[in-house]
């Protein structure tokens, strides 16, 4: 069963790995990641077995299937809804303008539906494994079950835009009345580096945001793109029901701060993934080293130390949002995602939130990425950790690499140290000056 890109017009190319077999096999496909070999412990896993063993239910809707109650059992807020109506996935023959693609997320986990889909796209951030996907079919069944899909889904999902790793990927390009992709006029990988001008073409964006451009709810009723492109249509829109049929879909809305915080999302997962990888896999080699040169199983090569620092290094520009794109005034979304987004903290004892939006000159009030409390990140390998954790603090606190974390202003360092320092206090080391005894809040 073929699934390629259930989420965001996610166009990838061939795999591309760290490294291929003489047979061609994936170098992740091999111990000590084994990535369909091995069986995944993550929320959706967890979900199913639920569901074997009685403890949970899904209800079955007549007209969403078994949208909402996936939605709920996996703690996906219904206000992260996005649109986006490029015909690239699966389901191509159901997608264009007229009837867009819903993706709902949250933390860990990515949802697509298509409104009279065939089934559910689900993608789930293993803490081992990276990406893993599965499917639920849209017909009642007495006993559902989320499927997981590998071989197909890896030829779409694992490429050099996803680092090397099974991921995911955002992308902005022209879209035709039809849905159709017109890739004459280019297209472009979005993350929270991309400037807002080319973002969100082949989506739907509901909000606020001045004078500021983009590219979202802009149809080409021409063969080709034109040399000078009029989207003032698209600009600031908050009501779509001009466009399409929005009693299909759980909200009204494509919401501009939840797309904007899905783009953030998808780099970090990627370089968390990279980042397993990287340490799981150095770590064998060198173990595999060590025993044929009779040398201590653990004693540390410094090629294993630069594999890891490099993939952490990387990690760490995500997680410090550098080189983000700059606003140029006020961002306001229209579904109460931010509201909803925010409300979930953590919180230091002065209220200060890693969640807490700008959203005026900036995505987030404090450049560290709220993903750093996530099963994916807490699930990272040790080693991984070590490094992360003292790089942060001697950029944060010391001023390492000042050059390129110059952004960071004095107040934004200082802010960062003390709310990790109360919401993450049992996971920092002794060089953030934390008694073990404490407990986060």
């Amino acid at each position: 069963m073929r699934i390629c890109s259930f989420l965001i017009l996610l166009s990838f190319s061939q795999i591309l790995v760290l490294g291929q077999s003489a047979q061609g096999e994936d170098e992740f496909e091999r111990p000590p990641i084994s990535y369909r070999a091995s069986t995944p412990v993550n929320e959706v896993s967890h979900l199913q077995e639920q569901l074997d063993q009685g403890e949970i239910s899904l209800k079955f809707d007549t007209d969403k299937g078994y949208l909402q109650s996936v939605l709920d059992a996996l703690e996906i807020p219904v206000s992260s809804q996005i649109l986006v109506y490029s015909k690239t996935s699966l389901q191509a023959r159901r997608i264009s303008p007229r009837t867009p693609r819903a993706i709902y997320f949250n933390d860990d986990v990515y949802l697509g539906y298509c409104h009279a889909g065939d089934k559910l796209e689900i993608t789930v951030m293993d803490p081992k494994l990276g990406a893993v996907f599965y499917t639920l079919g849209q017909a009642e069944v007495e006993k559902p079950h989320l499927l997981r899909q590998t071989d197909d889904c890896l030829t779409c999902h694992s490429s050099s835009r996803t680092d090397g790793v099974p991921g995911l990927l955002a992308r902005s390009l022209f879209v035709n009345a039809t849905g159709f992709p017109i890739f004459s006029g280019g297209s472009q990988n979005v993350d929270h580096t991309t400037p807002l001008q080319k973002r969100w073409g082949g989506w739907y964006v509901t909000g606020k945001h001045g004078t500021q451009q983009h590219q979202g709810n802009l149809i080409i009723r021409a063969q080709r793109v034109p040399r000078e492109v009029d989207n003032s249509q698209g600009q600031n829109v908050v009501d779509l029901s001009d466009r399409f049929k929005v009693d299909n879909y759980l909200t009204p809305h494509s919401d501009i701060v939840s797309l904007m915080v899905l783009e953030h999302q998808l780099i970090v997962h990627n370089r968390m993934v990279k980042a397993s990888y990287t340490t799981q896999q150095a770590l064998d080699y060198e173990i595999t080293m060590n025993r044929a040169l009779n040398e201590p199983e653990n004693q540390r090569r410094e090629s294993t130390t630069r594999r890891i620092q490099n993939a952490g290094d990387a990690l760490i520009e995500a997680l410090l949002l550098r080189d983000e794109a700059e606003l140029a005034g006020p961002i306001e979304g229209t579904s109460g995602f931010a509201e909803e987004f925010v409300s979930r903290g953590p919180r230091d004892s002065k209220g200060r939130s890693l969640r807490d939006f700008d959203l005026k000159r900036r995505l987030f009030k404090y450049p560290c990425s709220f993903l750093i409390y996530s099963s994916a990140f807490n699930k990272l390998p040790n080693e991984m950790k070590d490094y992360l954790w003292q790089e942060l603090w001697e950029i944060l606190a010391n001023n390492k690499k000042a050059e390129e974390y110059a952004y960071l202003t004095p107040e934004d360092r200082t802010a960062i140290i003390e709310i990790l320092r109360e919401t993450k206090a049992n996971d920092l080391p002794e060089c953030w000056g934390i008694q073990k005894t404490a407990k986060a809040k």
